[in-house]
């Protein structure tokens, strides 16, 4: 398994906006890109139970407006909103943590744009971590998602955890992060507060750090 590190990442547009979500500090993470496909086939690619392993991981519940899911070994919720084949949106419950995603699609020329913004409550986990702990694993996904749509193959899951042990994959690891970093920055963060909260977070994904450290994506 081989990827353009660079070349995909850099697809990737990363933002991160902190404000007050009911009455707490908050900070959402988007990630916004092009599909070579039409807005349905995105849209079903990413909200069918059939097709979503193929890129992500296996998904069990009711996907309609309302309904719970839950990812195989990730978080699950409350699906909160949903108007095919343009916007869903819901919580993302993880470690006893709760935050929330919002999907949007939209069609550009020929092709599809996705944007994903991820939104938390600022808490020491927040602090520890930043905006990677969730950035890194969603930039995993979003290019996931790139290689099944463009050549319509499924992702072996044990191909691809061995891929990100080795060097090409850790490499991903560390410049998503290190993107997520100067997004961070740009959001009004102190640069040094930024690369320590990155550097944690990329040790992390890298395996690099103690195992009884909590997961950074657990979204708090």
């Amino acid at each position: 398994m081989q990827i353009d590190v660079a070349r995909i990442l850099g697809l990737v547009t990363r933002s991160v906006t902190n404000f007050e979500k009911d009455g707490k500090p908050a900070s959402a993470v988007t990630l916004t890109r092009l599909y070579d496909t039409s807005v349905d086939d995105l849209w079903d690619a990413v909200t069918s139970k059939e097709r979503i392993p193929r890129w992500f991981a296996a998904v069990e519940g009711d996907l309609q407006l309302g309904g719970r899911y839950q990812v195989k070994g990730n978080a699950g919720g409350t699906i909160t909103a949903c108007t095919p084949p343009t916007h869903f949106a819901a919580t993302w419950e993880f470690g006893g943590a709760i935050s929330w995603i919002d999907v949007k699609l939209a069609a550009e020329r020929q092709q599809a744009r996705l944007t994903l913004e991820h939104t938390a409550i600022i808490e020491d986990h927040w602090n520890q971590f930043g905006p990677g702990a969730v950035g890194i694993g969603w930039d995993l996904a979003l290019a996931g998602l790139e290689r099944y749509v463009a050549t319509g193959a499924s992702v072996d899951h044990e191909t691809a955890e061995a891929w990100m042990r080795s060097p090409e994959g850790k490499d991903f690891m560390t410049t998503s992060g290190e993107h997520w970093r100067a997004a961070h920055v740009a959001s009004g963060v102190d640069p040094d507060e930024a690369k320590q909260r990155s550097d944690r977070t990329i040790a992390f994904y890298r395996g690099e750090m103690p195992p009884d450290i909590a997961h950074p994506g657990t979204g708090s």
